[in-house]
C-alpha cells in the first residue's frame, strides 16, 4: 500500500442530519483502505458535464498508482470532449457499501510522460491488455485525477466509517 499523502487531511464530516457531527474520530477509514479499495476496483465511474450542463456518466477502466488514478479515452469520446470543456469530474467506484467517491480535477499526460511505461505494465497486468500497443496520442489521451476531496464509508457501519479527505491544492 502507498501511505497517505502529505497533502491531505483526513477529517469527520459534520451531517447532523445523518447523526453526525463533531464525534470522535475513532472507527474512520484508513488510507490503506481506500488505498485498496482504488487499487482492486476493476470499473470506475467517471461523471463529466457536457458543455450544455447535462450530467454524463462512463464507466472505464483505471490504474491507481502512486497515489494518482489514471484512466484514457479516445479523443472522440464524449466524455473527452466534456474534459476538454470542463475537466472537474467525480470518478466513484461501483459499491455504494464499500463506498469511495473522488471529486477533482482532470490533467491530460504529455505524450512522453515518463509514467507511461509503468502504467502501461500496470494496466496490462490487470486488464490482460497492454495499451502501449494502441498509444496513439492523436487519437487518445491519457489523464490524471488531481484530487481535491474525497467521501469514503461502508455502509455496514456509516456513522463510524464515514471520513472525508480533504486536500491542498
Amino acid at each position: 500500500p502507498m501511505p497517505q499523502p502529505h497533502n491531505v487531511q483526513r477529517i469527520r464530516p459534520n451531517m447532523p442530519d445523518y447523526g453526525i457531527t463533531d464525534t470522535p474520530t475513532d472507527g474512520m477509514l484508513t488510507w490503506d483502505w481506500l488505498d485498496a479499495q482504488l487499487t482492486t476496483a476493476r470499473n470506475y465511474w467517471v461523471c463529466t458535464t457536457r458543455p450544455d450542463g447535462r450530467p454524463h456518466a462512463v464507466p472505464v477502466w483505471a490504474i491507481w498508482m502512486d497515489n494518482t488514478l489514471f484512466f484514457s479515452s479516445s479523443k472522440t469520446a464524449i466524455k473527452a470532449q466534456n474534459i476538454a470543456h470542463n475537466p472537474h469530474v467525480v470518478v466513484h467506484l461501483e459499491s455504494g457499501d464499500d463506498t469511495v467517491i473522488c471529486e477533482g480535477i482532470l490533467l491530460t499526460l504529455a505524450p512522453q510522460d515518463p509514467r507511461k511505461p509503468a502504467l502501461f505494465q500496470a494496466y496490462a497486468q490487470k486488464y490482460s491488455f497492454n495499451p502501449a500497443d494502441n498509444d496513439d496520442p492523436t487519437t487518445s489521451d491519457w489523464y490524471e485525477l488531481r484530487f481535491d476531496k474525497i467521501m469514503t464509508w461502508r455502509e455496514s457501519d456509516f456513522l463510524d466509517s464515514v471520513a472525508y479527505w480533504i486536500f491542498d491544492v
